[in-house]
């Protein structure tokens, strides 16, 4: 697992930027349960596991400037 800085990417990072709210709205009303806490530990409890280790133990490039 990995521990420290998170190497940042700029392609991600425009991509999470440029999403749009439209698709969100229609994702919404076509998946249930898309958009609501906790949802992904019922999907994939373990990958809802690892996600949640490595958020806490890594940081953003970004964070050192907050």
């Amino acid at each position: 697992m990995k521990i420290g800085i998170r190497k940042p990417s700029i392609k991600k990072s425009i991509k999470a930027r440029t999403t749009g709210k439209i698709k969100r709205k229609v994702k919404n009303a076509i998946i249930p349960g898309y958009g609501q806490k906790g949802i992904g530990f019922i999907k994939s409890p373990t990958k809802s596991i690892k996600n949640k280790i490595y958020k806490k133990t890594t940081f953003s490039f970004w964070d050192l400037f907050k």
